[in-house]
């Protein structure tokens, strides 16, 4: 008999942290991606980390708040058929 241990609210909250940094680096890389094109231009380094910034924070909202995707819709619990 195998018995699985629960996963704790702070081990899934510390996972969706987790993501959420790992998504904001992976989308930050275009900041390197600028510096080697555009040497001498900030404007390029400041637009690509506004938008990695942007895109990972969007991604890590819907991560933590489930009900903001569109197209989602939360049923109450009277309503749901047993």
């Amino acid at each position: 008999m195998s018995s699985t241990k629960p996963t704790s609210s702070e081990d899934i909250l510390g996972q969706k942290y987790d993501r959420c940094l790992a998504d904001l680096l992976v989308k930050s890389v275009g900041v390197v991606a600028s510096v080697i094109f555009f040497r001498r231009r900030t404007w390029p380094i400041a637009l690509s980390t506004g938008f990695g910034a942007g895109a990972a924070y969007a991604d890590c909202d819907r991560s933590f708040n489930p009900a903001r995707i569109p197209g989602t819709r939360i049923i109450p619990q009277s309503e749901v058929k047993q």
